[in-house]
């Protein structure tokens, strides 16, 4: 019999029974809920006369609409305001305890959930937001769920689920320097495109996975589903467990040790089957941008934007074409010296304090070009508190930069946090759609460190030009 693999193991102790012909009834350890995919679900369990299955299993927190200046002050916009009071009010009416606006705990979900030691290995973990991937970099399976689905999960603690097939991506040796985890997700998905993980669950291993902090690791897990994957996770180890230990709602003193002796058994065996499995070596990867309208259409910075007439399907040349248009860009650009008005260091892929560290050393007694608005958004208020505890603070507002207030900011156009029609903005969040960051705004994703790098010169920079 075949050895099993990580997802398959962690699966297996959550399926509570199996459906004749049908799905799985799968246990949720933690549901995480904000303020956007939330108040449907709570309006049916109301229509229903339903409790809360387990209040103590669902962690709640404001972020996609919340503004991230003057958060003291009531909300200005009605809709966010709207939003924010509802995810209050359901909180209260069944008994969820909220880390709402101005709590010490209060951020981005999956900022929140690691750093407060709520996501723990083996772990099966959802929430109504695509994201939730990033947890798996615990060696949890967590996913992002529909509205009626969160209703289901607050109902039931249950959720209704077809096993997705299992893929592993191995990437092997060292980076170089000026690549961070950034771009070696965004390498891969470049490689597999952005359906290239349809239909599955994909283990990140390798000696370059293992080498990385667990900040990095969220990165990688978090945007597996830009490839179409259901989710990502990496198998825990040493790393992982320091991460966690001491942690707020973390196991202590022997608990802990008698958890990290059950999280050790959290990897994929010898033997296991993954029915697709990929290899690419580390050194091949560089600092990566996208040039297009979704996160598969990346380039190593150096590169010049890829030529449509090399694209043999008629459509997908079609598709190509229309967003370079979006863009601005021709095949054969070249993007480094590009002007960039706009730069964005945050949301749930880049906003923890290992990234901000690294934006501080690449702008450490530089200043920020005159032309740039540059968005320095903590992902959490335990982030931010890190930042200004470390002096980051100091060698960003000396670089001309402006630190802002916990939240989703600009990775997404639900709050005040926009980037104009036209322009360009180099990102750190996790998605580069149309009007994604604002009605016609134009976003290259990128790393934390070439973001800070295209803001010093104005322009789109590799930043092994700086270091």
């Amino acid at each position: 019999m075949a050895g099993k693999t990580l997802f398959d193991k962690i699966w297996e102790k959550h399926v509570v029974t199996t459906i004749p012909d049908g799905p799985e009834v799968f246990y949720i350890d933690v549901q995480y809920i904000h303020e956007v995919t939330s108040p449907q679900a709570f309006d049916g369990l109301r229509k229903r006369g339903i409790p809360v299955f387990n209040t103590k299993q669902i962690v709640a927190t404001p972020d996609h609409n919340v503004p991230t200046l003057e958060q003291h002050l009531p909300i200005k916009n009605d809709l966010s305001r709207k939003q924010v009071d509802q995810l209050i009010k359901n909180c209260a009416d069944f008994g969820i305890e909220l880390y709402g606006l101005n709590h010490p705990y209060q951020g981005i979900v999956h900022v929140v959930g690691p750093e407060l030691g709520i996501t723990k290995p083996g772990m099966t973990m959802v929430c109504g937001d695509s994201h939730t991937s990033t947890h798996g970099a615990f060696g949890c399976i967590a996913f992002g769920i529909g509205t009626s689905e969160v209703e289901q999960v607050l109902a039931t603690q249950c959720l209704l689920q077809t096993k997705p097939k299992r893929m592993r991506i191995n990437i092997e040796g060292e980076l170089q320097k000026g690549v961070y985890s950034k771009d070696i997700i965004l390498y891969l998905i470049a490689k597999l495109t952005a359906g290239g993980g349809t239909g599955y669950f994909i283990e990140f291993a390798g000696s370059a996975i293992r080498s990385l902090s667990m900040e990095s690791r969220m990165t990688i897990c978090n945007m597996s589903i830009e490839m179409g994957a259901r989710g990502g996770l990496i198998a825990p180890d040493d790393t992982t467990f320091n991460y966690v230990k001491g942690r707020k709602f973390a196991p202590q003193g022997a608990d802990f040790d008698k958890a990290v002796t059950e999280w050790k058994k959290l990897f994929s065996d010898a033997d296991a089957v993954f029915e697709a499995e990929f290899t690419y070596d580390a050194a091949d990867i560089a600092p990566m941008i996208t040039y297009g309208t979704n996160p598969g259409m990346g380039i190593k910075i150096s590169e010049n934007v890829p030529n449509s007439k090399d694209i043999k399907d008629v459509k997908e040349q079609e598709s190509f074409d229309k967003a370079l248009e979006y863009m601005g860009f021709h095949s054969g650009d070249k993007l480094i010296g590009k002007p960039v008005n706009y730069v964005f260091v945050g949301s749930c892929t880049n906003a923890r304090i290992e990234d901000f560290r690294i934006v501080a050393e690449v702008v450490k007694g530089r200043q920020k070009a005159a032309n740039v608005k540059a968005y320095i958004v903590p992902g959490s208020k335990q982030v931010e508190k890190q930042i200004y505890a470390e002096g980051i603070d100091k060698v960003l507002e000396a670089a001309g930069f402006q630190i802002r207030q916990p939240g989703c900011s600009a990775c997404l156009a639900m709050n005040d946090d926009k980037v104009p029609a036209g322009e360009y903005c180099v990102s750190t969040s996790n998605r580069n759609f149309e009007g994604r960051q604002g009605p016609g705004a134009r976003t290259l994703l990128a790393s934390p460190a070439t973001a800070a790098a295209t803001a010093i010169n104005g322009y789109i920079t590799d930043v092994r030009d700086l270091i």
